[in-house]
C-alpha cells in the first residue's frame, strides 16, 4: 500500500480500540501488539480518546526497540483540533506514546473547530517536526469536499467504518477517495468481533479451510486502496488476522458475498461508531 507521499505501509496493520484498559489483559496485548509488528503487521492505530490515554500508555510500553519499525498513527479529539490546543494534544499523546514524531495524525471526527483551522495546526506540527503527515477519520463524501476547499490537499487517509454489512461508502465516498489516490483506512473490519449470519462467508470460508472472519477480513483487503486496522488482543488472534492476507477471494466468492451483503445503490449517512 502506498500513501500520496510514496510512503509504503503495510495494507494490513493492528488497531487498539479498548486496549490498555483491564490490567489482566495487559501482558497478552503487549505480547499481541509486539507479534503483530514481527508478523509485519507495523501500522499500528490508537487515539488520545481510548480508555482516556490509556491506549497510548500501554503502546508507549509495547514499542521500546519496535518503534523504528513501526508506522504509528493516532488521532486528536475534534474540540482540541483547534489552534493551540492540537499542539497541546499531539504533545500529550507523543508523552504517552514514548515518541517524538507520529508518522501519522488523524482529525478523529469533525466537530465545531473549522477545517481550515484544524489544516492550519496539523500543517504546523508537521513543520515542527511532532508529524510526518496527517489525515481524518469519520468525513463522508462533503466533508472531504470542505476539507479539500479549507487546504487539505495533503490528507494522507481517511479512517472509516468499512466492513460487509457497513458498505455505503462504495456509493460516493471511496470512488471520491479513489480518484485522489487517498487510501481508505478501515476500521472494525471485521465488525466488533462479531459477524452477521451469512451462508456465503461459511461456504466460501469452507471452500478455502478457513474462517468467516478471515474471509471477512479479506474482503475488506480485495481492494488495494484499503488499509484494514483489526484489533487483535492476543497471539493467537494476531496470527489468525494476519492469515488473511493471504487468502485471494475469487470472483465467484465476491459475487456470492454481495448477494449476502448487497453494494449500495444509493447515498446513506457515513456509518460510525
Amino acid at each position: 500500500m502506498t500513501l500520496p507521499d510514496d510512503t509504503h505501509v503495510p495494507a494490513l496493520g493492528q488497531g487498539t480500540w479498548r486496549m490498555g484498559e483491564d490490567a489482566r489483559q495487559r501482558k497478552q496485548e503487549i505480547a499481541a501488539l509486539r507479534a503483530g509488528v514481527d508478523l509485519g503487521m507495523t501500522l499500528i492505530d490508537t487515539a488520545e480518546m481510548y480508555g482516556d490515554g490509556a491506549t497510548e500508555t500501554l503502546l508507549g510500553e509495547a514499542l521500546p526497540g519496535l518503534r523504528d519499525q513501526v508506522f504509528l498513527v493516532s488521532k486528536v479529539y475534534p474540540q482540541n483540533a483547534g489552534r493551540g490546543r492540537i499542539e497541546r494534544a499531539c504533545e500529550a499523546s507523543l508523552q504517552r506514546l514514548k515518541t517524538d514524531h507520529l508518522d501519522l495524525y488523524l482529525l478523529h471526527w469533525r466537530g465545531e473547530v473549522p477545517l481550515a483551522e484544524t489544516v492550519e495546526g496539523i500543517e504546523a506540527l508537521i513543520q515542527a517536526g511532532k508529524i510526518r503527515r496527517w489525515g481524518v477519520s469519520n468525513l463522508d463524501h462533503g466533508d472531504m469536499d470542505q476539507l479539500f476547499r479549507a487546504g487539505g490537499e495533503a490528507c494522507a487517509t481517511n479512517q472509516i467504518l468499512y466492513n460487509v454489512a457497513e458498505r455505503g461508502a462504495e456509493f460516493d465516498l471511496l470512488p471520491q477517495l479513489r480518484q485522489r489516490r487517498i487510501p481508505t483506512m478501515a476500521y472494525s473490519p471485521v465488525g466488533q468481533g462479531q459477524l452477521p449470519d451469512s451462508p456465503a462467508l461459511a461456504a466460501v470460508a469452507k471452500r478455502h479451510g478457513v474462517t468467516p472472519f478471515q474471509v471477512a477480513l479479506a474482503w475488506v483487503l480485495r481492494d488495494p486502496l484499503v488499509i484494514a486496522i483489526p484489533k487483535a488482543g492476543d497471539v493467537a488472534h494476531i496470527t489468525n488476522n494476519r492469515r488473511a492476507l493471504d487468502l485471494v477471494l475469487t470472483p465467484e466468492d465476491l459475487t456470492a458475498i454481495d448477494v449476502d451483503f448487497p453494494p449500495p445503490t444509493r447515498k446513506t449517512r457515513l456509518a460510525m461508531l
